[in-house]
């Protein structure tokens, strides 16, 4: 089940780092990204909004 969040959805990918270790990443759009897919709430994880921005981030429990 895709996680959305007062329209924000959360996606994943893989991102290669110069140290040629992967690294799987989370990120909330309300657009469809250019690489990515959508996917569920990752154990241990809850969500909390800026306030500045009202933008919603993953932060660990």
């Amino acid at each position: 089940m895709v996680y959305i969040h007062e329209g924000w959805t959360l996606y994943t990918c893989i991102v290669h780092l110069k140290g040629g270790r992967n690294q799987q990443i989370y990120f909330f759009t309300r657009a469809t990204p250019k690489s990515g897919n959508p996917c569920d709430m990752p154990e241990g994880y809850t969500v909390g909004v800026n306030n500045r921005t009202g933008i919603p981030y993953l932060k660990r429990k």
